[in-house]
């Protein structure tokens, strides 16, 4: 998606036309908030909403990589559509021990 197709799918929030984009630990850190309701006006890929994301928030782009992404609590790939009402989280690598 162009930048131009990308800002014209921003429409201001409301329930009925909103994601809501969580944010998990360092990320929730360096955005500064842990959740946000995006309003969109259609269906967008992931990686059209990172785009989207760079332009809203534009300290989105130095966030520490790689950034996981799930779409209603299901890992994504950036081509995943995202839907009006769904729910998407982004989060650093977790690893175990």
């Amino acid at each position: 998606m162009s930048t131009k197709a990308a800002t014209d799918s921003v429409v201001p929030a409301s329930n009925s036309n909103s994601i809501k984009v969580l944010f998990f630990a360092r990320l929730r850190e360096k955005m500064g908030f842990s959740e946000v309701n995006f309003a969109l006006s259609q269906a967008v890929t992931v990686a059209d909403l990172q785009v989207l994301l760079v332009e809203q928030y534009p300290h989105f782009f130095d966030l520490p990589q790689p950034i996981l992404v799930a779409v209603n609590q299901e890992f994504a790939q950036p081509t995943q559509l995202i839907s009006i009402g769904d729910e998407v989280a982004f989060f650093p690598p977790v690893t175990g021990g």
